[in-house]
C-alpha cells in the first residue's frame, strides 16, 4: 500500500510507547527521594518511628485499609503539617507539585508506588499487602500478595 495516511507499523508504536514509559519512570525516579526527604523528615520531627500502610483491592476497586503508626514513645497521630511532594505526569515533561497533610502524602505516595510496580493491582481477583515506612532507615517497604483464580480442566472419552 503506498497511502501516505497509512497508521504506523505495531513494532514501530511499541518502541515509540516503550521509550515514553521509560521517560516517565525515569523522571518518577528522579523525584522519588526528594519526597522521601520531605515525608521522612516530617515522620522524624513529630517522632514516629513507623508508618505501615494496609492495603486492599479487588473487582477493580481498591482502597487503603488502614494506615498504622508507631512512635518513639507514646501514642501518637500522623502529624497536620503540610508538605510538599512531587508527582509525574504522563508524557509530559513538567512535575506537578502538590501540598498535602501528611496523612494525605502517605497515601498519595502508596498509590503511585503500587501503580508503578504493580500497575492493575485492584483488577479481577486483585491483591493486598502493606506498605512499611521505616523512619529511622528512611526506607518504604513494600509486601505484596496477589490473588488468582485457578481452573483445571480434564476431558475424557471412553
Amino acid at each position: 500500500m503506498t497511502d501516505s495516511q497509512t497508521t504506523p507499523e505495531p513494532a514501530a508504536g511499541g518502541a515509540a510507547f516503550d521509550r515514553k514509559q521509560r521517560e516517565y519512570a525515569r523522571r518518577a525516579e528522579e523525584i522519588r527521594a526528594a519526597n522521601k526527604t520531605v515525608l521522612f523528615d516530617a515522620l522524624a520531627a513529630a517522632g514516629i518511628e513507623t508508618v505501615t500502610v494496609l492495603f486492599d483491592g479487588y473487582g477493580d476497586s481498591g482502597q487503603i485499609e488502614r494506615i498504622d503508626v508507631e512512635p518513639r514513645e507514646g501514642t501518637i497521630m500522623l502529624p497536620s503539617d503540610r508538605i510538599e511532594i512531587a508527582r509525574t505526569i504522563w508524557e509530559s515533561p513538567e512535575i506537578e507539585r502538590q501540598t498535602l497533610t501528611v496523612h494525605e502524602a502517605v497515601e498519595t505516595l502508596v498509590y503511585d508506588f503500587l501503580s508503578q510496580v504493580h500497575s492493575g493491582w485492584e483488577i479481577n481477583d486483585g491483591a493486598y499487602g502493606a506498605f512499611t515506612f521505616d523512619v529511622a532507615e528512611r526506607t518504604i517497604k513494600l509486601d505484596y500478595n496477589e490473588r488468582y483464580t485457578s481452573s483445571e480442566t480434564f476431558s475424557h472419552e471412553f
